[in-house]
């Protein structure tokens, strides 16, 4: 499942109503862009074509090019987003496998045509050429008539005689009067351009998304995949928390308390012939039980901390920071406390954010940002250091993207080098009560 396209939150969709003279320029430069996507999917047409037709082993380039459109058709989506509101789905799973054993033409077809997904990129690079090409050019086309309506009014007449007679749409230009009424009707033309042109490209938005969204039944199958996975990996992560928690009661309070008892037991057979003795046992024993204590609240506190608990994850963030050898500043807009399991996934994703920080990135300061929008909680860690962050090479990223996918949420990191790093984790949750904080 492409699960990155939900983070940055798109706006819903946008109805377009009235005249504006920006919007229209606006909708104006975005239609040429769709009209320069559009040449790049005919290139891509080609390059498709062609991969399937020659001749070689296996499935050759086809998969190359495919790629290539999925990449064509993402940028599609996010104007599509970021220009009209028009959500659409990404792909529910990656492109499919290459078989070892399969060569020719008729292979070629059917690794296209087998996955959903893929057969409708093969659809939509095809004919977006045509019908998107279309619903972009129409806003340029009405300008570019009307700027030769205009053109007309003054070089006309002599144009006209020049190539033996000229029209401009059902005017024939023959004289000073059809010349001028050539001029209106292009000067009609541009505001026009400017009103259709917003419209074409939600059109066009609109178009990309009866082609490349997703079924029903994709989205389902894709989302049961997802939660199984899901809930696997909560399952495993669960279980090696119980097992780091029996380890921990184990290797240390269990054995102070053990070890407390038979204190207490050469304590209890030296009462009547050494009482200086069992003085320096209790002293002993009393150590031990300071010493358990502590453990079991530390151990309290791996699992779900006090301040967590008591004050919310604004004022736990707050305590981390203070804790944290990086300088690192807190800026918190939360109108009410998340769910307790949300609140403990953002926390420890937090904590183990402001680790990697302090161990690796040789940065001087940190900040955290957290967010509430539109039912989505955004928490954005940024650092000075020297960047390089990959989740693929480390285990603490990977950690922390299972851990917030059991609850839908995803993970984004922006580490370039030299810096700065740029980590953004989004949960989508409900806000359940009063926020409680001490600022």
């Amino acid at each position: 499942m492409d699960r990155t396209m939900q983070l940055g939150g798109s706006p819903s969709a946008v109805e377009i109503k009235g005249f504006s003279v920006p919007a229209g320029f606006t909708g104006l430069r975005r239609a040429l862009e769709l009209c320069r996507l559009s040449v790049v999917a005919c290139g891509l047409t080609l390059v498709i074509t062609t991969a399937i037709s020659l001749p070689g082993l296996r499935l050759g380039l086809v998969p190359r090019a495919m790629a290539r459109v999925r990449a064509l058709a993402d940028r599609q989506r996010e104007r599509a987003a970021s220009w009209s509101g028009v959500q659409i789905p990404g792909p529910p799973a990656p492109l499919p496998p290459v078989p070892t054993d399969a060569s020719g033409m008729i292979a070629r077809y059917r690794w296209i045509t087998g996955d959903p997904q893929t057969r409708r990129e093969f659809a939509w690079v095809f004919t977006d050429p045509f019908v998107g090409a279309f619903l972009a050019f129409v806003p340029v086309a009405l300008l570019l008539s009307g700027l030769w309506g205009i053109f007309l009014a003054f070089f006309g007449v002599p144009l006209s005689a020049e190539v033996d007679g000229l029209w401009y749409e059902f005017v024939p230009i023959n004289g000073t009067a059809t010349a001028v009424l050539a001029g209106v009707l292009g000067l009609a033309q541009l505001p026009l351009a400017l009103w259709v042109a917003p419209r074409a490209v939600r059109r066009h938005a609109l178009y990309t998304r009866s082609m490349l969204a997703p079924g029903e039944q994709e989205l389902m199958a894709s989302r049961i995949e997802h939660l199984t996975t899901t809930r696997s990996s909560a399952v495993d992560t669960q279980m090696a928390e119980i097992r780091r928690i029996e380890r921990d009661l184990h290797d240390g309070a269990q054995a102070r308390l053990v070890a407390m008892g038979m204190t207490l037991d050469a304590a209890e057979h030296l009462l009547e012939s050494n009482p200086e003795a069992v003085r320096a046992l209790l002293i002993e024993a009393r150590q031990s039980s300071s010493k358990a204590l502590e453990e079991i609240r530390n151990l309290v506190r791996g699992i779900h901390p006090p301040v967590l608990a008591d004050r919310g994850l604004a004022d736990a963030v707050r305590a981390l920071a203070m804790v944290c050898p990086v300088p690192t500043e807190v800026e918190v807009d939360l109108p009410g406390r998340p769910e307790m399991p949300v609140e403990s996934a953002a926390y420890f994703a937090v904590s183990e954010i402001l680790t990697n920080v302090a161990k690796h990135s040789h940065a001087d300061r940190a900040r955290i940002d957290i967010r509430y929008d539109h039912g989505v909680l955004r928490i954005a860690v940024t650092d000075s250091g020297r960047g390089g962050a990959d989740a693929s090479r480390g285990t603490g990223l990977r950690g922390i993207e299972r851990r917030l996918a059991t609850f839908d949420g995803v993970v984004a990191v922006n580490s370039p080098a030299n810096g700065p790093t740029v980590v953004t984790m989004e949960l989508p949750c409900a806000l359940s009560s009063p926020k409680t904080t001490s600022s």
